[in-house]
């Protein structure tokens, strides 16, 4: 009781920690000064020596309470935390718990995303499960845990065939819902740096479509700028990334990224262009020549990867992670420690094999010259990727005048692309590509005569030797396009359209032919292969192929250039062979009907 009779106010004050002798000097002069009663100046400091745990104020969808299969759910998401840096994890972590009709749960990283200013942050997903889905968002700063109110929103049917993942047979790539994925595409580079001024179009990729292709592959540019500093990503470039996959998903065109390219990482190996260290922030903690080895480089590459599968791998249109590209042409590799650069391919490897929720493979490779040939690199990643740039040591003629007995250069280009599909078949047990080539590293040049035909070639006698995709050539742009974006992509993708690449256990198989070139694949009901002479074309030559059950056989011979099927025959095996006339067309109905230098074909048992 006071002195009056009154009754007191009796004052529980929790402190975090024991107030110092500063503390309560700095009080009591606040006592004098403003003539504040002494309970209230400690309500204040302790209120503010208490921590604030992180609040979830909100998340709700940006998308509709029902989407399709394999399409993106994605939550804004409006929350109080202690940062200063959005972008680290160990500062701030955000992620969302999801449980499928079938009760299997997946958690999924969130991200910043600056785009509304009432939600700063947002959670993408990928249903892979029809029925009604629940989730939780969770956040965790330095003060504590919280998470945001319990949600559903329901999936249908959609006619969306999933992720892209390797096949069971090890060889060929498939759907989520079993079809076969052949990828029939290109190099198409964006160049972007800022405020619309990158090189992909939508009126590019419907080109593209039309033609058959159904990916493209790129390499961005750096998220991580001497502007934003290492550990903060450029939002400009993160918006263009989401237009990109916006885009291709509309299209059903899947994306090959190139997580590092190797000009970015190198200060001179190849100069020009091909030497953009001097601006990349990462030369704050390392040289190039330290980049692969640097535990401090590799902090903020872990926290980046993050970032990327955590706002871009929902996307069904990502089918491969291809995290280096020529990683010889980096001081890094030629002037630093060879070991040290594949232990970081092994750990990117691990990294986004462990992290990606949807499984999507890896792949990474040196540049094309004939002695760039990397076995180590081809067992560490889940495709084996070799390039392909004939002019840099591979066979071909030297001279630029080819008489009637010189080597034809179409025949040496594409006997280089058989040789090299093959020993990444036999050499590893696994999906094999032609991961770049082209461009002008070839005996023709773009817009030649003869250009268009060694294009046409590889892709034909890469599918024959047991690639899983188009040889990626470099690259989609004006000088190149008349040269090799054509009608022969689109009758390409016709050709392979039917094949199940997925659920057949394919191999090579024998097959002889006089005077012609000819490779095959086979399974036990479809043989797939090619036949071509440069020089006086495949009319009137036979082909035959050894190993196979005697009795009829239908045989559909493939006019390549021209994408059209002749009538299916029957042929009879005999004592294990079965040999193919390939007929000589004329001229009918005053229309041209040209056999060419080449055929494709199909045969199966009747």
């Amino acid at each position: 009781m006071a002195a009056d009779g009154s009754r007191t106010r009796q004052m529980h004050v929790r402190f975090e920690h024991v107030p110092t002798r500063n503390q309560l000097l700095s009080w009591e002069s606040m006592m004098l000064k403003y003539g504040l009663p002494i309970w209230i100046i400690v309500c204040l400091a302790a209120t503010a020596a208490t921590p604030k745990a992180p609040v979830v104020s909100s998340a709700w969808p940006s998308t509709p309470g029902t989407i399709g299969l394999y399409e993106k759910f994605e939550l804004r998401i409006d929350l109080e935390a202690t940062y200063s840096n959005p972008f680290d994890p160990d500062q701030i972590d955000l992620w969302t718990e999801f449980t499928a009709p079938s009760g299997k749960t997946q958690t999924i990283w969130g991200f910043y995303n600056p785009s509304s200013w009432a939600s700063l942050w947002m959670v993408r997903f990928a249903p892979t499960e029809i029925g009604q889905w629940k989730y939780v968002v969770k956040v965790k700063d330095k003060e504590g845990t919280a998470e945001g109110r319990p949600g559903t929103f329901n999936v249908t049917t959609s006619d969306h065939h999933g992720f892209v993942r390797i096949a069971p047979n090890q060889r060929y790539l498939k759907h989520d819902d079993g079809t076969a994925f052949y990828g029939v595409g290109l190099w198409y580079n964006d160049s972007y740096e800022q405020f619309n001024a990158g090189q992909i179009t939508e009126e590019g990729l419907d080109g593209l479509k039309r033609l058959g292709g159904n990916f493209i592959s790129f390499f961005h540019t750096p998220l991580e700028t001497m502007g934003t500093g290492l550990g903060r990503y450029d939002q400009n470039r993160c918006g263009r990334l989401d237009q990109l996959f916006e885009w291709c998903e509309r299209r059903d065109i899947h994306i090959s990224w190139n997580i590092w390219f190797h000009s970015y990482i190198s200060q001179a190996v190849w100069g020009g262009g091909n030497a953009r260290y001097r601006n990349n922030p990462y030369r704050l903690v390392t040289d190039a020549k330290g980049f692969f080895a640097s535990e401090q480089a590799w902090q903020y590459q872990e926290k980046l990867n993050r970032y990327i599968i955590a706002r871009w791998g929902y996307s069904r249109a990502l089918f491969l992670w291809f995290i280096i590209d020529e990683i010889n042409g980096t001081e890094g590799w030629q002037d630093g420690d060879r070991a040290a650069a594949e232990q970081w391919c092994r750990k990117m490897d691990a990294f986004f094999n462990e992290h990606d929720p949807y499984s999507r493979p890896t792949t990474g490779t040196q540049s094309g010259g004939i002695g760039q040939w990397w076995p180590e690199g081809y067992r560490i990643f889940d495709v084996a990727a070799r390039e392909i740039y004939e002019a840099q040591g591979h066979p071909m003629p030297r001279s630029g005048k080819i008489g009637p007995d010189d080597e034809s250069p179409l025949r040496a280009s594409y006997l280089t692309y058989a040789k090299q599909s093959q020993d990444l078949w036999t050499g590893f047990d696994k999906p094999a590509i032609v991961g770049e080539c082209g461009y002008d590293h070839t005996y023709y040049e773009p817009g030649m005569p003869g250009y268009l035909a060694m294009y046409h070639n590889a892709l034909w006698v890469g599918l024959a030797n047991g690639l899983c995709c188009t040889p990626f050539w470099w690259a989609y742009s004006d000088w190149i396009n008349d040269a090799v974006v054509t009608n022969q992509m689109q009758s390409f993708a016709r050709f392979v359209s039917d094949i199940d690449f997925t659920n057949l256990d394919w191999r090579p198989v024998s097959i002889h032919s006089d005077r012609c070139d000819a490779w095959a694949m086979g399974s036990d009901s479809l043989i797939f292969g090619w036949v071509v002479n440069p020089r006086s074309g495949v009319a009137r030559e036979s082909f035959t192929i050894g190993g196979l059950a005697d009795g009829s056989y239908e045989v559909r011979l493939y006019r390549t250039w021209r994408g059209r099927y002749h009538d299916a025959q029957t042929v009879e095996c005999r004592d294990g062979t079965l040999t193919v006339a390939i007929p000589e067309l004329m001229t009918t109905g005053g229309h041209a009907s040209h056999i060419g230098d080449d055929v494709a074909f199909k045969i199966k048992p009747r």
